[in-house]
This record gives C-alpha cells, structure tokens and sequence, in this order.
C-alpha cells in the first residue's frame, strides 16, 4: 500500500504536504539538532528521520552533516535550503493573493524595522492597518540595517523600515526621508535647556550608544573619526529602551533619530534636543522591498499604508519644543 503522505492526487494537498516537510527541513537547520526540531514541531525524532532521509534518497545527496554537537546543513543542503526558502515565499503569496481574490483579506507581513519606528511609529500603523484588515497579521523583527538588508535577500521579509540604510543594487527604496539625530537626556541634565547641541558639547559628558549595527552609531563613529578622538561611552546596547531609561538616571546623553527620539509615554523626565546641521548628523529612513520581487497581496498593501504615514512626518515636528 502506498504511503498516503507520500502521495495524493490533490494538486492543492500536494502543494501543503511539501509545504509541511519544507518547514521540517528548515526547523531542522534552526535547532542544529532533529530531536530538538522534533520536539518544536510535536512530532517524533524517528518519524522527522525518517522524512529527512525520504527527502535526501529523492535527492540523492545529504542535506546535513551529522556530529556529535548536532546537525548543520552540507553544501548541498546549503543550495536546497536556499531553494525551500523562496519555494515557501513564493508560495504564501500566491496564497494570499488567491485569498484576496475571493475577498478573505487574509495574510501575513513580515517587515524587519529598525528599532527606531518601533517604539510609536510601526505599532501604531500595524494597529490602524489591522482595523480595516483584521485578519492579516505580522512578524516584526527588530534589527540593525546590514541584518535588515539580508532579510530581504534571502526571502525571510518582505518588507524593511531602516535609518541609513546603504545603497545595494537588491534593494528597491520605496519611500526616504532624511533624519536628524537627537541628543537624548534627561531634563535636568546640564544641557537641556538648549535648542540645537553640538556634537562636542555632547561628547564632553559620558555616552550611552547604540551597537555599530545602528546607522546613528555609524554617524557618531565617523564624527569621532574626523575629530580623531574617542567617544567616551559609560554604556553600550542593542537597546533603545535602555539607552533612553539609562540617560534618565545620569547624567550621560544618547542619540536617537527624530522619529523615535520620545515616543508616546517615554518623555517624562527626559528631553530630546536636535543635533545641529553642521555637525551632519543626519540620514534617511528608509522603507524598502527586495527589487524584482512582487510583494504578496498583504504586504504590497501594509507598505503603501506605512509609506504614507511615513511621509506624512516630513511636515510634522517631532521634537521642537522638547527642552521647554
């Protein structure tokens, strides 16, 4: 008797069923481990085997390598992987867009953003967006732009919202806005009382930064660079959040692009003071897709929702009157 999984002459069924032992394959390469891809997916280790060695008979090559630490994929497996990933991509958005069709509005986005517009600008969006669409839903990874940049080339987002993100031929800007840095402190802080700050006079108190993966840190290191002089940094974090609650308990200052200087709720007891012009302290931000690749129905729709409330910020202060 064949085996029923292994066939069925449902075209759609057989579409969800390679799905199904797609996902096994990359759960597998995320644990580094078929027991722990087995238990994450509530199926047994032998029967995940079994399907792993089903797929690389068909194939005839070995996705992973096995060892004692675990499992990591094999050259082949690398080239087959990659194939699984666009299979996937390309086949949820011929899903959503055989949904839309018939009017079911459902779908998934999947936007990598910088953790600048997380903190106001994207929840707020996500939440207007899902009040008209309430059945599309969405994953929001916060990352640096290089990591963003590489999300939308290997098919794991659709969608990036990033400051000063490069210039790469894969990459289709959709919308840039320029952005100023802020210097961010607290209100009592020596410096608060100011309208525009130098970088110098910044730099003459202890620095809470960002990681070199946030294109504000990039800014700040190339001011320090020019200047040949070291920023004196008391902390550094991949944090926004606790940069900001930090600079509220000291004396120290940290940098945020405007847009996400002070969100809503994070301005008591902390001001947030442009950087003047002349120490071009500033970038764009940047809402982008991978060029030639045709966004699902979902995500096509999120991103000209996002790019007109993004650009509806060219005309809206952000944080004059912060330091009053």
């Amino acid at each position: 008797m064949p085996d029923p999984d292994r066939w069925r002459p449902d075209p759609g069924a057989a579409a969800m069923r390679h799905m199904r032992i797609w996902t096994y394959l990359l759960a597998i390469e995320h644990s580094g481990s078929i027991r722990q891809a087995a238990e994450r997916l509530n199926i047994a280790p032998s029967a995940l085997q079994r399907r792993l060695r089903d797929v690389e008979q068909d194939l005839g090559f070995d996705l992973f390598e096995r060892s004692a630490a675990g499992v990591r994929p094999s050259a082949a497996g690398e080239i087959f992987l990659g194939w699984v990933r666009r299979q996937c991509t390309d086949l949820d958005r011929s899903r959503q867009q055989m949904e839309a069709l018939r009017g079911l509005r459902r779908g998934h986005v999947r936007i990598a953003a910088s953790q600048a517009v997380a903190s106001d600008l994207l929840p707020r969006e996500i939440a207007a967006f899902q009040a008209r669409y309430p059945l599309i839903t969405f994953e929001c990874p916060l990352v640096g732009h290089d990591a963003a940049v590489e999300r939308l080339v290997d098919g794991t987002a659709d969608l990036v919202v990033a400051f000063g993100l490069a210039a790469r031929p894969e990459v289709l800007p959709l919308l840039s806005i320029g952005q100023r840095l802020c210097a961010v402190m607290a209100s009592g802080h020596a410096l608060a009382a100011h309208k525009a700050l130098r970088l110098r006079d910044c730099a003459a108190y202890p620095l809470a930064l960002p990681t070199t993966d946030y294109g504000a840190r990039r800014i700040l290191d190339e001011w320090a660079a020019r200047r040949g002089t070291a920023l004196d940094m008391a902390v550094e974090s991949d944090s926004f959040e606790l940069l900001r609650q930090f600079v509220r308990n000291a004396r120290a200052v940290t940098f945020q692009i405007e847009i996400g200087a002070l969100p809503a709720g994070a301005s008591d007891g902390l001001v947030a003071i442009p950087v003047d012009d002349r120490d071009l302290a500033h970038g764009p931000l940047v809402l982008a897709q991978r060029r030639g690749r045709a966004l699902p129905v979902a995500a096509a729709a999120f991103a000209e929702h996002l790019a007109r409330a993004i650009d509806a910020q060219r005309t809206t202060p952000m944080v004059e009157g912060s330091a009053a």
